[in-house]
Order: C-alpha cells, then sequence, then structure tokens
C-alpha cells in the first residue's frame, strides 16, 4: 500500500518538473499567477502522503505489495519471498533505509503461503492479530497476554527498534514481536528469557541460507539452571555459554575504534529473566544473528561497503560442547587450543581426545581426599546449585560427599545483587564441557591423597620400625658389651689362679 503512495507520489510531484522549454514557460505563467502558500500548502498535501504508515488498524488490512513503516524509517513491515527459487509468502520485518534486505522477524516462518491472493493480516474485533490465506484460513495469529478491554478495539504499530507491538486503544501492550524472535536480537530492547524458571524466549536459526522455516540450530537458557545459555543442535546440546549468577550480571563491551558500540547484560525482574545489550548514539545498524550453521554473532552495518561486517563472534574448538570428554578440558591459551587432562589424570585415548580423561588413582570413600585448584576455567555442565554458603561451607558440602568430584565457589557480595550473596556449585558426576581460557573461574577438583598425605601415612609405618631397629641394635650392643666384660672377668680370674 505504501509503497505505491511512495510512487505514485513521486509521479504526482513530477508534474511539476517539465521537460520542454514550452512547458517551463507555460509552466513560468500559471507559477507566476498562483499563490505562492496555495503551492505549499499542495506540497506539504503531497508531502504527507509520502510518509509511510506505521500502524495497522481494525479499520484496515495489509496486503502483499503493501509495507507498515516505523516512524524513523527504519523497519518495514510486510510479505516477502526469500528468492526466485522460494516464491513462498512469509510476514517479516526487514531493515527499510539499507539496500540489502536483512528480515529480522518472522511471523509464519514454519507456514508459508503458496497462494499469494487474497492474503491479508487484519486485527479481528477480539483484537487479535491474524494472518490469512487465499482461502480465509488462520495461518498465524497472536497469543495476546492479556484480553482485557479488548472489545473497545485495538491498533499495532512498527516501532523504530524494529519491535512490532499489539496494543488496546487505551496503550497497553497485550503482544510483541520481541517476545516471539526467530533468530535475531535487536539493540535497546528488553528479550524475555525465562518466566518463573520457564523457558519462554529462544532464537532458532533458519533452516538454510534461503530457507526460512525452523532449522537445527537454538539457543535459550539453560531450562535445568536458568544460570547459564546453552546453543542446541536439535535436543543435544552444542554449545553452552558462561555460568552467571541469579540476580544480575552485566556483560563486556565490544569496541569500535574509540567508539563503545555494544553493552550487554542479563537481568532478573521478579521471575522474569530478561537479555539486552546496547548501542552508543551514532552507532551503525546491529544486530545479534544465530546463523544456520549454529554460529552467534554480532554483526555491523557498513555504509562504505554496503554490507554486514562480522564485529564479534567466537569459532573456537573450545566453543563445541563436551570437545574433550569427560574430565578433560580444552585450553584457550594454548596455540594451537589442545585437549588436556588435570593434574592426577591421563587420556583415555591419546589418538582420541574426545574420549576424555580418566584418574590415575581411584577414590576411596572414606578416606581422606585433597582438592585441586584450577584456575581461569569455565566450569563444567551439569552442576548443582547451593544457595546461601560461605566458601568453608560449599568446600564442606563437596568434601563430606563422596560422590562430589568438585566445587567452584563465586562471592556476589560486590556485584550488587538484591539476593543471595554467594554462588556454591557442586559437581556429583564426571565434569563435562570444561575450558581453561581468560575466565575469572576457580575449580576444584577432588583427587586421591596428597603425595604429603601418602608421605605421612609412610613415615607413620617407617618410623616404628625404625624404632624397633634402633632399640634391637642397640639391645645386641648392650649384650655384645656385657657378653665381652664377662669374658674379661673369667679371663682375669683364671691368671690369677
Amino acid at each position: 500500500m505504501h509503497l505505491f503512495l511512495r510512487s505514485n507520489c513521486s509521479m504526482a510531484l513530477c508534474y511539476f518538473l517539465p521537460s520542454s522549454e514550452a512547458n517551463k514557460s507555460e509552466l513560468k505563467n500559471v507559477m507566476g499567477k498562483a499563490n505562492l502558500h496555495v503551492f505549499f500548502l499542495l506540497f506539504l498535501i503531497l508531502s504527507s502522503f509520502c510518509e509511510s504508515n506505521d500502524q495497522l488498524t481494525q479499520a484496515n488490512s495489509l496486503s502483499p505489495g503493501n509495507m507498515l513503516i516505523s516512524e524513523g524509517r527504519v523497519f518495514a513491515l510486510g510479505f516477502f519471498s526469500p528468492t526466485n527459487s522460494n516464491k513462498n509468502l512469509y510476514l517479516g520485518i526487514w531493515y527499510h533505509s539499507i539496500p540489502e534486505r536483512t528480515v529480522v522477524w518472522i511471523a509464519n516462518r514454519d507456514s508459508p503461503i503458496s497462494n499469494h491472493s487474497s492474503v491479508k493480516l487484519s486485527i479481528t474485533n477480539s483484537s487479535e492479530m491474524v494472518l490469512f490465506d487465499s482461502q480465509g484460513r488462520t495461518v498465524w495469529k497472536t497469543a495476546n497476554t492479556t484480553t482485557a478491554g479488548g472489545a473497545d478495539g485495538a491498533v499495532a504499530v512498527l516501532l523504530d527498534s524494529g519491535n512490532f507491538e499489539l496494543r488496546l486503544l487505551n496503550g497497553t501492550v497485550i503482544w510483541q514481536s520481541i517476545d516471539h524472535p526467530t533468530d535475531t536480537v535487536l539493540p535497546n530492547t528488553r528479550y524475555l528469557l525465562s518466566y518463573k524458571a520457564r523457558v519462554v524466549g529462544r532464537l532458532v536459526a533458519w533452516k538454510g541460507p534461503d530457507d526460512p522455516s525452523s532449522g537445527d540450530f537454538s539457543l535459550s537458557i539453560d531450562p535445568s539452571s536458568n544460570l547459564q545459555i546453552v546453543f542446541w543442535n536439535g535436543s543435544l546440546p552444542y554449545k553452552r555459554g558462561l555460568v552467571v549468577n541469579e540476580d544480575s550480571v552485566s556483560g563486556g563491551t565490544y569496541q569500535s575504534n574509540t567508539t563503545s558500540v555494544m553493552s550487554q547484560s542479563l537481568s532478573y525482574r521478579g521471575d522474569e529473566l530478561y537479555y539486552a545489550y546496547t548501542v552508543s548514539d551514532g552507532s551503525p545498524y546491529t544486530r545479534i544473528l544465530l546463523d544456520y550453521r549454529g554460529n552467534l554473532s554480532l554483526l555491523s552495518w557498513n555504509n562504505t561497503t554496503l554490507s554486514w561486517i562480522v564485529a564479534s563472534d567466537t569459532p573456537s574448538y573450545c566453543d563445541i560442547y563436551a570437545s574433550c570428554g569427560p574430565f578433560g578440558y580444552c585450553d584457550a591459551t594454548a596455540v594451537p587450543t589442545t585437549c588436556r587432562c588435570p593434574d592426577g589424570f591421563e587420556l583415555v585415548d591419546s589418538l582420541n581426545l574426545s574420549r576424555g580423561c580418566q584418574r590415575k588413582e581411584a577414590l576411596r570413600c572414606g578416606k581422606e581426599n585433597n582438592f585441586m585448584t584450577m584456575p581461569n576455567m569455565k566450569v563444567p555442565d551439569k552442576f548443582l546449585h547451593i544457595r546461601n554458603k560461605s566458601f568453608d561451607q560449599c568446600a564442606a558440602e563437596c568434601s563430606k560427599n563422596c560422590s562430589c568430584m568438585a566445587y567452584a565457589y563465586a562471592n556476589l557480595s560486590n556485584a550488587g545483587t538484591m539476593g543471595d550473596t554467594s554462588r556454591c556449585l557442586v559437581w556429583t558426576g564426571d565434569l563435562i564441557d570444561m575450558a581453561k581460557g581468560s575466565f575469572a573461574e576457580n575449580l576444584y577438583v577432588r583427587l586421591g591423597e596428597s603425595p604429603v598425605q601418602k608421605n605421612g601415612k609412610f613415615l607413620k609405618i617407617l618410623l616404628p620400625i625404625i624404632a624397633c631397629l634402633v632399640l634391637l641394635a642397640f639391645a645386641a650392643l648392650v649384650w655384645k658389651c656385657k657378653r665381652r666384660g664377662t669374658k674379661k672377668i673369667g679371663l682375669v680370674l683364671k691368671m690369677q689362679h
């Protein structure tokens, strides 16, 4: 709709751009007689037609060929087909002001429309937004968070942030696209990851470069802990982020020359866990993309090359889940990156590092064990989170449990948290997916008896033996001396006689 309005408006303005000298003369005569204010008013009216609408109401519908364009002309919402070979129709949001169409959100990614005629997006009388196909069947619709006041009507608005909001007429937002992301995270918005420890938001990659349907790779908060981000390949973990605390954590910033482009945070608001990142004023368009190969990248638009530039990504062997097997760790500080075993462990198979490591000496329950400190570690997966413990209490929790393989502790009292000021993690099974690098965690791994303990036990056995030998030697010496003394006395008596 608005695409055609823009085109028609240009044609209307062209009527004032003559193409011949005769027309120029005629136009001068007309303009000389015309009132300047009338012309200016006409220009304003034509210009107003050029401005794109950013809203969808119950009075109008959106059809193929029409678009909603955000107020600042940053984003557009409309219908598109990915390629000439894939002519299925999708409803999506993309950047409006750059030449390369970059789709950031899709409504019906797994329900494409093949027949383009009579397709429309409408707001119903029940204040739901519904996408209808050519047969009038529902292809996609919003799952509104509330219906209170919905009888009065609703309006959908496309914002310059890329968010598409469905609002009641009183301003209450009852649905928004950022709560249902596809493969992209946009700046300056909050993405809901979980509610009451239940996964809500999930990024799902495209199936292929020209296929928007749900692919194999996805990203979400860990449903078992709510303390880490996990990449999935189907239902299996593929990569894993760092463990965070349960209140609020701020991530790093990405620098472009001397300008800070990005800062990110993970924060709780009651039972809701949000992820957000912001970019500084004047920064280029920026987005986080989970691509069809399972890579997560920060991309920045370059106005010189007119293309997306990878600003930050982390392709590394150490990123692959459990790449070094049980009890093995990926050493990102080594060149090249390699798998290693902790002290007290050895490789299971030197030709297949993914089989991991095994203990040189088996643990024996009831025997006193010691813990080895491994600094700068990405702690393993499959942990148990114990709350409100001091460091000594955390260590004791692991020490007294024969099945506890390791523990990690973080003091959060200086992190500005409102809840638990500590984080105690313990592991009772194999240590999986460890890495060494520029991390801030210490991991304490349980080993068998330490050399000091072994030496102590050896001394306990050896010292009594040595004491006995000394006593025997002393007794023998005394006996020998007495015997010599007896012989001498006997010899003296013989000489006297």
